[in-house]
């Protein structure tokens, strides 16, 4: 059974204006992967020149955010559901 991929906003440009996909993968790690191979460009936004999640994109499964979980390595089971939430700044 897929995972479901919630995709904000700013990102959707990129997955021809899709707000969900499904993905097979079995961490989050492969998830960003698998979104790359088929949305070519998403993984510079999600992800730094030294492979971890950016500082101001928030990855939650499940309402959980995976940085007090195990980061790219978060395992993901069937029916699982990724949030990608963009930090907004302003003062």
């Amino acid at each position: 059974m897929p995972k479901k991929v919630r995709i904000p906003t700013p990102l959707r440009k990129l997955t021809n204006n899709a707000d969900l996909v499904e993905v097979n993968a079995a961490t989050i790690g492969e998830a960003i992967a698998e979104l790359q191979s088929r949305y070519p460009g998403i993984q510079e936004r999600l992800v730094d020149d030294k492979g971890e999640v950016r500082r101001f994109v928030n990855v939650y499964v499940n309402e959980e955010d995976i940085r007090f979980l195990e980061n790219k390595e978060t395992p993901l089971k069937d029916g699982d559901e990724i949030s990608i939430i963009p930090a907004i700044a302003g003062g």
